[in-house]
């Protein structure tokens, strides 16, 4: 099993910058992939940013050049960095594990652009 905990959501002014965390433990060695995902309210989750085992990553065209996904990997911790920030990056923001077998998601964490 893995366990991820999500934080540094808020409310921020759009133009503004975020940083959301997501810590894991657990079987974090069979970890392949881990991302952010994002559902706003009356729309399907979709996916924000993903980094696998070998360092590639992969943004939602919306993000691209103002969002940036890392890790830490003696945290054990993936970061995404949103700087930008606007009102249609409001949503819930949720953090993805992914292994060969499951995949396991965090609480998420609310994100809110708005003046």
């Amino acid at each position: 099993q893995v366990h991820l905990v999500e934080s540094g959501g808020g409310l921020v002014q759009p133009g503004g910058s975020l940083r959301l965390s997501c810590a894991a433990s657990g079987s974090i060695l069979a970890i392949n992939t881990m991302g952010w995902f994002r559902q706003a309210p009356g729309k399907q989750r979709e996916l924000v940013a993903a980094l696998n085992s070998g360092g590639n990553e992969n943004y939602a065209d919306s993000v691209k050049g103002r969002f940036t996904i890392s890790r830490n990997n003696a945290k054990n911790t993936v970061y995404l960095q949103m700087n930008s920030l606007r009102p249609e990056d409001t949503a819930d923001y949720y953090c993805l594990a992914r292994t060969t077998a499951t995949s396991h998601w965090g609480q998420g964490t609310q994100v809110t652009v708005s003046s």
